[in-house]
């Protein structure tokens, strides 16, 4: 995934940026920087932060840079933002998103005489540089960005520092959010509406899909307008999502209540009895509130996660190193687990390797019940939008291995009725997860439960990665 804030202020904003920008770190795991803009042209700083918080990189960084615009980010993938110099003069730029048809654009972006990119060291073209050449593609910046977000198969938010002012741009489809932040003196804008409420700024304007507005301290100059069709990622409030940001004017952590409700009226009369009610740390909790709400079963923490050492949400690329630091980072409460019969909740399972390893420390610590509620529906298909899952293959979802040993060559045709909660398919794949899981049992929440907990028309939104429509 990944994030991103930028300033325009009258006064030096590096400040503001620095503390904007470090509240989108539970985004991305890879690297971070900065772009600024002032009396000495322009300055960046990018630093790898797999290891180490944003804050503590970029500490130095802080007293150093200077300028009244700015732009930053929190990346999963790409170095960024870049520093461009090109016939539209010079400009940084991050992105948010992904580029699926990127062999063909390069090709395209080779024979129209681009010479060369630089290659990261995976051996890939940083896709926030091919953004940028394509935009510079056009004769003017907006007329670039709307020509990239029309070439893209995939997803493109961004922001581009000029000299002059910012230009923000949400993806055509809207995929994931940008809005902007008011203040006397400034605007900011910002994948997440609650990073700049600390710094001062209040709520001015939520861009709408595809609508490319730009920024300077005096004003927001809407560019383009937005489009009427929108598909916002459904898992911004089932995972990614901090619990204080809005989308589209709903809140995530109340969204998650809703959710754990529904998760609870459909166990109601079913002949699952918990003394407790668990959330796995930390996107687990807010759904298990609502479901211990709702049911009147006693929400508990059986195990905390270990936050002076692993405080973010994110794993390494590596699966060893990600099943080693799953098990150090959540250490268990024996006094509420032993012979307690618990019913979990977890924001989805993917691979199943975590949530399988938490459930055996589970039951070694005395629990006689574990009852498994993911707050999503089966994951069957990998998402092409915005790099939610890390996997290389949707072989690496547990459950399209179980519908391609259940049906083989056939396994690509009943995927439909694989999404539907009520075929025999379906019950027949939750029942071989929750074997293999060793869970007690095993229910997903349903995709209808999950559009009526966001509240937003399921036209609205996407849920490719639950049913393949997209």
């Amino acid at each position: 995934m990944g994030g991103f804030f930028g300033v325009a202020s009258r006064k030096d904003c590096t400040l503001e940026l620095f503390y904007g920008v470090d509240y989108h770190s539970h985004l991305g795991t890879r690297r971070g920087g900065m772009a600024t803009y002032g009396a000495n042209g322009f300055s960046r700083a990018i630093h790898n932060i797999e290891n180490s918080p944003f804050r503590t990189k970029f500490e130095r960084d802080v007293e150093e840079m200077e300028g009244n615009l700015g732009i930053g980010c929190i990346s999963d993938y790409e170095p960024q933002p870049l520093l461009i110099q090109s016939h539209l003069g010079s400009f940084a730029i991050t992105t948010v998103g992904k580029i699926n048809n990127m062999d063909q654009l390069l090709k395209e972006v080779y024979g129209n005489g681009r010479t060369h990119f630089q290659e990261m060291s995976t051996g890939q073209i940083n896709a926030t540089e091919l953004a940028a050449s394509l935009i510079c593609s056009e004769k003017t910046i907006p007329e670039g960005i709307r020509h990239l977000q029309d070439v893209v198969d995939g997803s493109m938010t961004l922001l581009l520092l000029t000299k002059d002012g910012i230009y923000a741009a949400r993806d055509k489809k809207g995929r994931t959010p940008l809005v902007i932040g008011k203040k006397e003196g400034a605007y900011c804008a910002s994948f997440e509406n609650f990073a700049y409420l600390n710094l001062g700024y209040t709520d001015y304007h939520e861009l709408g899909p595809g609508e490319i507005d730009f920024i300077t301290p005096e004003s927001v100059e809407m560019l383009v307008p937005p489009q009427e069709e929108m598909k916002i990622c459904s898992f911004l409030w089932v995972y990614y999502g901090y619990p204080t940001a809005s989308y589209e004017g709903i809140n995530v952590e109340e969204m998650r209540y809703h959710c754990g409700a529904m998760l609870a009226k459909r166990d109601a009369g079913s002949n699952v009895h918990p003394d407790l009610i668990a959330g796995v740390p930390d996107s687990g909790i807010a759904h298990a509130i609502g479901y211990a709400n709702e049911s009147k079963v006693p929400f508990a923490r059986p195990f905390i996660k270990y936050t002076p050492t692993w405080p973010r949400s994110f794993m390494p690329t590596n699966q060893e190193q990600r099943n080693l630091i799953a098990r150090m980072k959540l250490i268990p409460v024996q006094a509420l687990i032993d012979q307690k019969k618990l019913l979990l909740i977890d924001d989805s399972i993917v691979r199943g390797t975590q949530l399988r390893e938490t459930t055996e420390f589970l039951y070694q610590s005395g629990a006689k019940e574990v009852h498994v509620r993911p707050a999503c529906p089966p994951l069957l298909y990998g998402c092409k939008f915005l790099n939610f899952s890390r996997s290389k293959s949707e072989l690496d979802l547990i459950t399209r291995r179980i519908i391609l040993e259940k049906e083989g060559e056939n396994a690509e045709k009943v995927l439909e009725e694989y999404a539907d909660p009520t075929s025999d398919r379906y019950e027949s794949m939750c029942q071989e997860i929750c074997r293999r899981q060793n869970f007690t049992s095993l229910r997903y929440h349903r995709l209808d439960d999950l559009v009526e907990s966001i509240g937003l028309p399921k036209c609205k939104m996407c849920t490719y990665c639950f049913d393949g429509k997209e």
